[in-house]
């Protein structure tokens, strides 16, 4: 997250004002892909881990508090579960899969629990999925980029797979940002905000043994 966040500061410097309100909201993403012991894939595990302000500001819209050591006492843990979990329809939850170029399909969002820890929340969630896991292709982003997304490795995969993490290219996204902003003199409104999340996303490659 502190490596998007410094960049973003950066390029802040050279893009319009409208470009500089986009991302809104930081997240940690941990991923654990669940994968049997024939290499089918049933499902991944995704850990969202919000950035400090962004906690602070719903904590405290929410009406919690946190302990002197920055966690929630269980009943208001209970409050918030499954804040973030609520999700309109078309909303593809912000983790992506494919495999030889096809989508696919990840299944609704189950709840798996959440916590508070030196004032950061983290929630995690499993999407159920099915097919070969030799060849996958994860991202985490937001297409729109109100919500920028760090993956952070490893991803815990079983003993006969590996999962390895191709990091962004900022650079290139930052330059397409850019050109894309004054090529578009319509992105200066919010709503006309060009769907860049995609480039700044980290890709993980999966890979098992026959």
């Amino acid at each position: 997250m502190r490596r998007l966040f410094t960049s973003l500061l950066s390029l802040a410097l050279f893009l319009p004002l409208a470009a500089r309100a986009h991302p809104h909201v930081f997240v940690d993403a941990k991923l654990r892909l669940q994968i049997n012991e024939e290499g089918v894939f049933e499902g991944i595990e995704v850990a969202w881990t919000y950035d400090d302000f962004y906690s602070l500001l719903l904590l405290a819209d929410m009406g919690l508090t946190p302990d002197a050591q920055g966690g929630l006492e269980h009943n208001q843990l209970v409050l918030l579960d499954g804040f973030d979990l609520q999700w309109i329809e078309g909303f593809a939850g912000d983790t992506i899969a494919a495999r030889d170029g096809e989508p696919v399909t990840l299944g609704p969002p189950e709840g798996r629990g959440i916590k508070v820890e030196d004032g950061l929340i983290t929630s995690t969630h499993f999407r159920a999925a099915t097919g070969p896991a030799d060849g996958l292709v994860i991202k985490a982003f937001d297409p729109t980029f109100y919500t920028a997304y760090s993956l952070i490795g490893p991803v815990d995969v079983s003993a006969s797979c590996r999962a390895i993490i191709q990091t962004a290219d900022l650079d290139a996204a930052y330059t397409m940002v850019e050109e894309l902003l004054y090529a578009t003199p319509s992105a200066e409104a919010e709503d006309d905000y060009p769907e860049v999340g995609e480039a700044f996303a980290d890709t993980v490659f999966v890979t098992c043994a026959p």
